[in-house]
């Protein structure tokens, strides 16, 4: 799973590998380390609501969609789930979670074998 973070936009994506993981488990994770004792874990679970959530608690940054949306995204079809999450009453949290296809030109040292195969140009 990748983790991208800009401005106010969380974006997760997932291999294939993390997709199974996350229907047979219900969430799937990933740690970055900074040193002896130091880490940043991100984790996408399926939630008990009906809205997408994201909290960062203790170097944890949770990301929470409801089943219903979880379930329509595992289709072949679906290329990614988004929901917004207000913070107050002028600010918003966006949430993506994509399919990773692979790239459509080979680049040195990166590792496609485990992502979505890619379904042509305009697609990501």
């Amino acid at each position: 799973m990748k983790l991208r973070i800009r401005g106010n936009s969380i974006r997760l994506r997932l291999s294939q590998g993390d997709l199974a993981a996350l229907v047979a488990t219900g969430a799937v994770e990933e740690r970055v380390a900074f040193g002896p004792g130091s880490a940043l874990i991100y984790r996408l679970e399926r939630g008990e609501g009906q809205e997408a959530r994201a909290a960062l608690t203790d170097n944890r940054l949770v990301v929470q969609f409801p089943p219903v949306q979880i379930d329509a995204w595992v289709g072949p079809e679906a290329v990614s789930m988004r929901a917004e999450q207000a913070l107050d009453e002028t600010q918003s949290l966006s949430l993506l979670v994509e399919k990773d296809f692979q790239c459509l030109s080979p680049r040195e040292a990166e590792d496609d074998s485990g992502l979505f195969p890619n379904p042509g140009p305009g697609t990501s």
